[in-house]
């Protein structure tokens, strides 16, 4: 490791703030357009991801989560017999119509569920629990949509497609990728809220008793229940997020911002690189005019290139944590896995050193004779 990179990077300070500028802002501007794919992805498979179950029973050629049709309750009563099934339970998620105390209307999800099962249950509960639902028209919400469906505090009274909602908790952090929030409430009062037949249902959702296996139970209700499709969560998740990614212009628009964001981050770090090795020509020539070997020119520069990322790299995700903090009270969630910010580490550096190959052919022609000319 020569220590001519360390001095040299650290005595011009000016030049040091402008490449560091350069390596933060590209940092943030990869995490940011990153971060929201992955809080695309997330949010359009969020009901799936946590529901707990280990199969989701659909009518015929669903396409994703929203998208469902009711069938007959008895298909129910069906999977439940099936061997490895143990337990089965009703869930309907279909769009209702909120009014607010000011007489406006807004659009919701409606989430049917049991309360006596563990399976979609409202999660990260700030207030209220899931037991709460065995109240008296009682609903439960997430504290992001408060402003937008008219909502103070637990215990006010609105209504869903004219019959009564009390809100009697809130939720944290569940986003609904449409403009329409999640209201969780029991089954049987959300077929009177979206003004479902007694006797259907939209899923029915599945857990394995210990031991089963997936493709057996799977195969199993396929073969003793007509005109359903059977899916593990994990296939239910990915299908709604392919049909959001890359059915709809919106999904394929974030990728090719996130796409945008790594050229042109990669673009800023090179030239910032690239132009503080301009600056140091004579002294690479001076080098070289030692007798100093080519070798030994690059690894000055490459360790220049290193440094930087790495104090870029910090400097990037301490601005970046501050960005998606901030993004968790907004619509639009910036995600910041922690794979992601490994995998950021080794970007950062990987465009440093790739801007510092770039440098090198230009070192690599300098004539010495240089630095004796005026």
């Amino acid at each position: 490791m020569p220590p001519l990179a360390q001095r040299n990077l650290f005595h011009d300070k000016i030049r040091l703030t402008v490449t560091l500028t350069g390596i933060v802002f590209a940092v943030v501007l990869i995490v940011v357009e990153l971060g929201l794919f992955v809080g695309f992805t997330t949010t359009t498979s969020g009901l799936v991801d946590h529901s707990q179950a280990d199969l989701w029973v659909t009518s015929r050629r669903v396409p994703y989560v929203e998208l469902a049709v009711p069938f007959s309750e008895r298909k129910l009563y069906q999977v439940r017999a099936v061997a490895g099934v143990a337990e089965a339970q009703k869930v309907i998620s279909r769009w209702g119509q909120w009014k607010r105390a000011d007489g406006r209307d807004e659009s919701v999800q409606v989430l049917g569920v049991s309360p006596e099962s563990s399976m979609e249950q409202p999660w990260n509960l700030v207030q209220g629990s899931a037991d709460d639902l065995r109240k008296p028209d009682a609903v439960i919400m997430d504290e992001m949509y408060k402003e937008k469906l008219g909502v103070h505090h637990a215990g006010e009274i609105f209504e869903i497609n004219g019959r009564r909602a009390r809100v009697v908790g809130f939720t944290r952090g569940i986003r609904s990728f449409t403009t329409s929030p999640y209201v969780f409430t029991t089954f049987k009062r959300a077929q009177e809220y979206v003004n479902l037949p007694d006797d259907q249902t939209i899923f029915v959702l599945v857990k394995l008793a210990p031991g089963a296996n997936v493709e057996q139970v799977r195969q199993g209700i396929l073969s003793s229940v007509a005109n359903v499709d059977v899916f593990t969560s994990r296939q239910f998740s990915h299908m709604t997020q392919f049909y959001w990614m890359f059915t709809t212009g919106a999904g394929v628009a974030v990728l090719l911002a996130a796409l945008l964001g790594l050229v042109v981050g990669f673009v800023v770090v090179a030239q910032t690189i690239y132009a503080t090795t301009m600056d140091h020509l004579r002294e690479y020539g001076t080098l070289k005019a030692m007798g100093a070997p080519n070798t030994y020119v690059y690894k000055v520069i490459i360790q220049q290139a290193a440094m930087s990322a790495a104090m870029g790299y910090v400097l990037g995700m301490i601005v970046s944590a501050f960005v998606v903090h901030a993004s968790q009270s907004g619509g639009a969630a910036i995600l910041l896995p922690w794979p992601m910010a490994v995998g950021m580490f080794f970007l950062t550096l990987a465009m440093c050193v790739g801007a510092a190959l770039v440098s090198i052919s230009k070192v690599t022609s300098l004539d010495p004779a240089m630095v004796f000319k005026g």
